[in-house]
């Protein structure tokens, strides 16, 4: 027995009621899961020109993509078996006009997303200081195997699998690691950077307001990858001075704990230490090239 057939309208219809529930989903799904998405809803300027730069560049990509939905829907009505009236030219191809919509439109958006582009990368250039008022607070971080060791060069202190400054003042990280290559992020303040081996970044964000953030590593490192990640606490001025006063009171940080420190380990404990080697840094980054023992 031949099954009847549904119209095509019935189908187009169908479809397109489907794809405004799947339009109209997305952002409420985005907003009920804002608290989890800190690349879309971030605390710090870096990561809100990041994220602004995002969503210029969808929307103008949009202009094309849905008149492109849109006429797929009506051709496919207005050319289908049962329009027997539609006109069909088969030498629309070589119409001037169209060839100048198809090819024009495309060229004009990517002039002004590359330019765009182009100028954001230049403002947002990691290296750039941001800013302020307020003195940068620097911070130097290692990636070790599975675990961050942050160092506090004016301060002389450092910390394990922590990170905490005050909000609104600039940071100023100077990264390389003494492991495997590895890239670090705090989401919510702004983009990764890579932490290599025998060299040094730099990246330099802000934040906003205070908070903790989740901080991670956003290069596959093996094993204990998954454990790999810290707390970035935004406070206020004086709430950081007692946490870096604490610090001071902590183990202390020489070569001989550095070098234990340094072997691979997983889900480490957050542990403070006041700074016994104030060129540690630049120890870890050299010992690659003039190897001295640590």
């Amino acid at each position: 027995m031949k099954m009847a057939q549904k119209p095509l309208g019935f189908m187009l219809i169908s479809t397109a009621i489907i794809f405004l529930l799947f339009l109209v989903m997305q952002p409420l799904e985005v907003l009920h899961y804002r608290e989890s998405l800190a690349v879309l809803f971030p605390k710090g300027l870096i990561g809100i020109e990041q994220r602004n730069l995002l969503l210029i560049i969808q929307a103008l990509m949009l202009i094309v993509i849905i008149p492109v939905y849109i006429l797929t829907f009506i051709f496919s009505w207005r050319y289908s078996a049962h329009h027997t009236d539609a006109t069909y030219d088969p030498d629309l191809v070589d119409n001037k006009l169209a060839e100048f919509v198809w090819w024009g439109v495309p060229l004009v958006m990517t002039l002004i997303i590359g330019t765009l582009t182009w100028v954001k990368t230049y403002e947002l250039d990691p290296y750039k200081p941001i800013a302020s008022d307020k003195k940068p607070l620097t911070i130097q971080v290692v990636a070790l195997q599975w675990k961050w060791l942050f160092i506090y060069p004016e301060e002389q202190v450092a910390s394990l699998n922590f990170l905490q400054f005050p909000e609104n003042t600039p940071l100023h990280f100077v990264i390389t690691s003494d492991a495997p290559m590895n890239s670090f992020w705090i989401p919510d303040l702004g983009g990764q950077i890579y932490a290599m081996p025998q060299m040094k970044t730099e990246l330099n964000l802000i934040a906003n307001t205070t908070g903790d953030f989740r901080g991670s590593s956003a290069n596959l490192s093996g094993e204990g990858f998954a454990g790999m990640h810290f707390i970035a606490r935004s406070s206020s001025e004086e709430a950081y001075q007692k946490w870096i006063a604490s610090a001071q009171a902590g183990y202390t940080l020489d070569a001989p704990t550095y070098t234990e420190l340094a072997k691979p380990s997983q889900d480490n404990p957050v542990t403070l230490y006041h700074l016994g080697e104030s060129s540690l840094f630049d120890q870890i980054i050299m010992k690659y090239m003039h190897p001295v023992k640590l």
